[in-house]
């Protein structure tokens, strides 16, 4: 990343308050701090009550900060001159029913001071890159919701923004259009664009995104590459071999009286920890030496899903299965 990040967060802070005299305060964000690059995909991951919304909202200028400093494009959260280079997908977003495809995106064109003849000139490659260009004559109550997700996502690229903010951007889309809209954030990223993703569809997170910040109870409780939050303290091993399974026993330090799986005749599985992938490979190199041939070998690896339930168990003592 650069020091010239699309969003720049320190140390973030919102306190609600309500009832009698403001007596009863709560705190939605508490300190959180972090930043995204230009040209990056970002994803934002929490339970429900974490923060998230009101985040999104401080940013884009819909609520105020109690505390710590927010800038989007490098102006302050909520400046005009700042939103206008954002282009917005809220979650759960509604076109009225009068509206036909090509008509929505005149409408919100509008909105972003583009003029009738500029927004008909980028309409049909945009309907084209989310998968409705049969679809701009057809009222949006054809739609499925999967469909209005698209058209949503073709509003927000109206105006040729710099930065996406996308909320629960799969919502309602089935797995043939999410694998199309990955395709088309990818596409999106290697055209420059930097993209800022909230959902809780955690495998679509792990699939397109750069990094990850996981917030809890309003801190960020996690940040960093999806590989480095998903990397296991210790490295569980499956082992395919073929060859002399006293020397198998003994180079991988595998109890005598333990059975060993038979996959195949001449074969034996077994899975070993091994602590990092310095010893992975002197274990190869041992059997290897004396004779024992791999087959196979494949490590574990948790997904982002096992990240995200662990550190909100441990933030909060849920425990979630």
């Amino acid at each position: 990343m650069t020091s010239a990040s699309v969003i720049d967060i320190h140390d973030l802070r919102k306190t609600y308050s309500s009832g009698l005299l403001a007596r009863r305060r709560v705190e939605a964000l508490r300190g959180v701090s972090f930043r995204v690059g230009h040209g990056e995909i970002f994803g934002l991951l929490g339970p429900n009550g974490a923060g998230k919304t009101t985040l999104i909202k401080v940013l884009l200028g819909i609520v105020r900060r109690s505390a710590g400093t927010a800038s989007l494009m490098g102006r302050p959260a909520g400046d005009r001159a700042g939103r206008r280079r954002v282009g917005y997908l809220p979650e759960g977003h509604r076109i009225p029913a009068h509206h036909t495809g090509n008509t929505a995106l005149e409408y919100y064109g509008s909105l972003s001071g583009l003029s009738v003849g500029e927004i008909k000139r980028r309409r049909p490659a945009l309907l084209e890159l989310v998968g409705l260009a049969d679809w701009g004559k057809a009222r949006v109550t054809q739609y499925s919701k999967g469909m209005l997700q698209r058209l949503g996502l073709a509003q927000a690229l109206l105006h040729d923004p710099e930065l996406l903010m996308l909320d629960e951007p799969t919502d309602g889309v089935d797995p043939v259009g999410r694998s199309e809209m990955r395709a088309v954030l990818k596409r999106l990223k290697s055209e420059g664009k930097s993209i800022f993703i909230n959902s809780h569809l955690l495998q679509e997170i792990e699939l397109v995104c750069d990094r990850v910040a996981i917030l809890v109870q309003g801190r960020v409780e996690r940040l960093g590459r999806v590989d480095e939050l998903t990397v296991l303290s210790a490295i569980d091993v499956t082992w395919v071999l073929s060859g002399d399974e006293t020397t198998i026993r003994s180079v991988l330090a595998i109890d005598p009286a333990s059975p060993l799986l038979v996959p195949a005749p001449g074969q034996v599985q077994v899975t070993t920890a091994v602590d990092d992938q310095a010893a992975v490979d002197r274990a190869v190199d041992a059997l290897r030496r004396r004779g024992v041939s791999i087959v196979s070998l494949s490590r574990a690896r948790r997904t982002l899903e096992d990240a995200f339930l662990e550190t909100v168990q441990q933030q909060t003592g849920r425990h979630t299965s």
